[in-house]
């Protein structure tokens, strides 16, 4: 986007799987058993509820599946997790700094509206628990892993 965009820096790192699941203190809370995307979400402190839109747009029309199908063509689901480590700044030191992350009050109700805004597309997309400690367990397709930013 060029100067004076309204989007923030929202990213995703994005799995083309076979099946993937997400687990919170051994109950299964997400899952899809079919091939699709693992959506790993972190959301920047500067985004808006416009990046929301804009990202779900993506990520349904991502042409990454078999045959360069997106989800939107091929009815394929979605397992979208949110991520804050996306933000992780490793540049100085050993420890990453978290500081361009969304704190949780902001970033829960843009990944809630990018889930919103792909189930309004038509797409079946499972959800992780926002901030639990979640164990997500997937098996890559490929592997395909691409990295989308809005």
């Amino acid at each position: 986007m060029g100067p004076g965009s309204t989007l923030g820096p929202m990213r995703a790192v994005v799995a083309r799987v076979t099946e993937a699941s997400v687990t919170v203190d051994g109950e299964t809370v997400g899952a899809i058993d079919e091939p699709g995307l693992l959506v790993l979400l972190g959301v920047h402190k500067d985004d808006t509820a416009d990046a929301a839109t804009v990202m779900a747009r993506k990520l349904h029309e991502l042409r990454v599946l078999r045959d360069e199908q997106s989800c939107a063509t091929a009815g394929a689901p979605l397992l979208v997790v949110s991520q804050f480590t996306l933000y992780g700044d490793t540049r100085k030191g050993r420890r990453p700094s978290w500081i361009s992350a969304a704190r949780p009050e902001t970033a829960e109700p843009l990944v809630d509206a990018v889930v919103a805004a792909l189930r309004a597309r038509g797409a079946h997309v499972e959800t992780g628990r926002f901030g639990a400690m979640m164990s997500v367990h997937s098996v890559n397709d490929g592997p395909f892993t691409v990295l989308v930013e809005v």
